[in-house]
């Protein structure tokens, strides 16, 4: 029975063995090479926004989306797209919003002046409360020199009481 297994066994490490090697090397790309395009990607990176997180770059998100897209876009720089084409290709895909700094255009106007319109409308109105307040209250009167005197009058009583 024992015989029936080794021989087979055998035979397998003996076609395995010359594989061997193979399996152990890594594939050796120059450092240099390795490195320049791990930076270029990294800033990259930081230019395009995770479409799941929405105010995160591609860079710093740890949603599984922005995986697949970090993904995408080293397969795209693999194959010798230049950043811009790459840019291009997920603006296509996706809109502008994939863009962490999306361009000024029509149909961006209200995101990039959206945020200043608000406050200065804001700004407006609280003048305009201000205003009216002002308009109904009318000047501050003064307060008559008998009356002054009879407060003060008052209140040191009650320090005195305090005390």
């Amino acid at each position: 029975m024992m015989r029936g297994i080794v021989l087979p066994m055998a035979l397998m490490l003996l076609v395995a063995l010359p594989a061997a090697p193979a399996w152990s090397t890594k594939m050796e790309t120059t450092s240099a090479s390795t490195d320049a395009l791990d930076a270029r990607l990294k800033k990259l990176e930081t230019e395009l926004r995770c479409l799941v997180c929405q105010n995160q770059t591609l860079a710093d998100s740890n949603a599984s989306l922005a995986d697949d897209l970090r993904r995408e876009v080293r397969e795209l720089a693999l194959a010798g797209k230049s950043d811009e084409e790459i840019k291009s290709y997920l603006v296509a895909r996706y809109g502008d919003f994939v863009l962490y700094k999306p361009p000024v255009q029509a149909n961006t106007w209200l995101l990039w002046f959206g945020p200043f319109a608000l406050l200065i409308g804001g700004g407006a109105i609280w003048w305009i409360v201000l205003r009216r307040r002002a308009r109904l209250l009318g000047p501050a009167s003064p307060v008559p020199e008998g009356d002054a005197h009879g407060a003060r009058a008052l209140l040191d009583d009650e320090d005195d009481l305090a005390h």
